[in-house]
């Protein structure tokens, strides 16, 4: 056992080495993809699965290239958004939830950070899809803010500390309408401001966001992400900074907004009781796997992988009086060094004979329900592996 914690955590300095030129030469060839200037749209053109949604993760697959290996934070994660509707994403802090979002909004942290697999497919409208994996930089600035965007964490440092709130909301109207006048941007602009429940619009205009409070910060983040009408909203942990009050206003702001403009949210959180209030699909994520997925009935009513019943059972209920809050035992793997069997056996109570095997598959056990645990194997059909990429494949491509 000491043998291995050595060889997890420390590495001798010809080992770093050998990582570091693999890393320079697998990240230039990656970054090569995303460079390319007229990239014919044949190239990252597809077609939707089903057109009924919005967006559709196939096999998706994100690593980290960091001085000590390959993190896989996201390794083969197939779920879909449907038009007009709020699918939850939930799971314990560093289970690939954020990377997911960025993967989709092209916004890792690169060059260490690449989609190196499977296919994310956007639906476009008239019929049109593009695949975002292949979609080079500069299309990605026509989708993003348009077609897609991203609600932050925490409002005060994804707002320019420089720039007016007028300014900042603005600019988005302008870089994808060029034709819109500064007049019709600043009308525009104030009625977003008063759209998000901003009663002062005139004063906030012409703020600094230091000048605002947690929640006016967010509902300006809100503003500027609902600026352009988006078929996609991604909202990454939009409450997590604010207290209990103000987070009720935003979720409600948010699930008015969406009916408004007929678009759909991605919700990124860690709190079950706000995916149970907003989400109409929930997906929950293990170590960068997708573990157990269905509608928020399924989820919160019959629940079946052992990871999501820990989650519950973690959940504190009011009126229930116990002297301790239940806790998952152990703790999740490396993600340098991930097992080639299921990622939570070792913390599971359901451990059965087949666990002793390969990772499990997705397995469908209703119409909306799809869990990755061997105990419903003989139960329901199986519709695939999660498929890793062998990080050495990614030269020889």
């Amino acid at each position: 056992m000491a043998g291995n914690v050595k060889d997890t955590n420390y590495i001798s300095a010809r080992e770093a080495s050998k990582i570091a030129r693999f890393n320079r030469k697998v990240t230039a060839k990656l970054e090569a993809r995303h460079a390319s200037k007229n990239t014919p749209e044949s190239h990252y053109l597809t077609k939707m699965h089903d057109e009924n949604n919005v967006v559709e993760f196939d096999n998706v697959c994100t690593y980290f290239f960091t001085d000590i290996g390959t993190s896989k934070a996201v390794d083969g994660i197939s779920f879909n958004v449907p038009k007009c509707s709020t699918v939850g994403i939930v799971g314990e802090s560093g289970c690939g939830k954020s990377v997911t979002s960025l993967s989709l909004m092209q916004l890792l942290q690169r060059p260490s950070g690449q989609v190196v697999g499977g296919e994310i497919r956007f639906n476009m409208g008239d019929g049109k899809a593009y695949d975002v994996v292949k979609t080079p930089t500069e299309q990605m600035q026509h989708i993003r803010g348009k077609h897609i965007s991203m609600i932050f964490q925490e409002p005060m440092t994804s707002l320019n500390p420089v720039f007016r709130i007028g300014a900042q909301i603005e600019e988005v109207l302008l870089l994808h309408n060029p034709e819109m006048t500064e007049e019709a941007a600043k009308a525009r602009t104030i009625e977003m401001l008063e759209m998000v429940g901003i009663a002062n619009s005139e004063g906030v205009y012409s703020m600094y966001p230091h000048e605002l409070s947690g929640g006016m910060r967010q509902r300006a983040m809100i503003a500027i992400a609902l600026a352009c009408s988006p078929d996609l909203i991604i909202a990454d942990e939009p409450t997590t900074a604010l207290d209990v009050t103000i987070q009720a206003q935003i979720l409600d702001l948010l699930r008015e907004l969406k009916d408004k403009i007929n678009s759909s949210i991605m919700l990124i959180t860690h709190d079950l009781g706000v995916v149970a209030q907003m989400a109409d699909y929930v997906v929950v994520m293990y170590a960068g796997r997708v573990v157990e997925k269905g509608t928020s009935d399924d989820i919160f009513h019959h629940p079946m992988h052992p990871y999501t019943i820990g989650l519950m059972k973690s959940k504190p209920v009011v009126g229930q009086k116990v002297d301790k809050l239940y806790n998952i035992k152990g703790s999740v793997p490396n993600p340098i060094d991930m097992p080639d069997y299921c990622y939570f056996r070792d913390r599971c109570d359901f451990v059965c004979d087949r666990c002793h095997g390969e990772y499990p598959p997705e397995i469908k056990v209703s119409d909306t329900h799809v869990v990755s645990c061997y105990r419903f194997f003989d139960e329901g059909e199986v519709l695939g592996y999660p498929r890793s990429v062998n990080p050495e494949d990614l030269l020889n491509d």
